[in-house]
């Protein structure tokens, strides 16, 4: 059995590719620190800040130049946490990094019996 050639993502504009490694890194975020995950995260920011990077300066758009700035941001902050061997708890979300440690509150409504429609709240 042969693999095929073509068997990688060959995205075709920035965009594209910055959204195929926010995904990748929202993957791999909560993995434990190894050499090898460490290296892989640091090709993926150095292909952001080389490749990528001047790709964006070649379609001239201000706004994914900036969108892209934030992303190597985010990823480098994710570096310095993970080799400070702290918790990481957020994810990239629109190419920055979201906290995902937010308070969920439960809402329990019923109806008050009556000819009404009102609702009452119990939290």
């Amino acid at each position: 059995m042969t693999l095929p050639k073509n068997r990688y993502v060959q995205p075709q504009s920035v965009k594209e590719a910055m959204d195929v490694i926010q995904d990748l890194f929202n993957q791999y975020r909560h993995a434990s620190l190894t050499n090898q995950l460490l290296n892989y995260h640091l090709g993926l920011t150095q292909r952001l800040q080389s490749d990528i990077y001047v790709a964006a300066l070649k379609e001239n758009n201000s706004v994914e130049l900036e969108k892209l700035n934030t992303m190597i941001a985010a990823m480098k902050t994710w570096t310095k946490i993970r080799t400070a061997n702290r918790p990481f708890n957020g994810k990239m979300k629109n190419y920055q990094l979201v906290s995902t440690s937010h308070p969920k509150f439960k809402k329990h409504s019923h109806k008050i019996k009556g000819q009404h429609n009102f609702h009452a709240s119990r939290h």
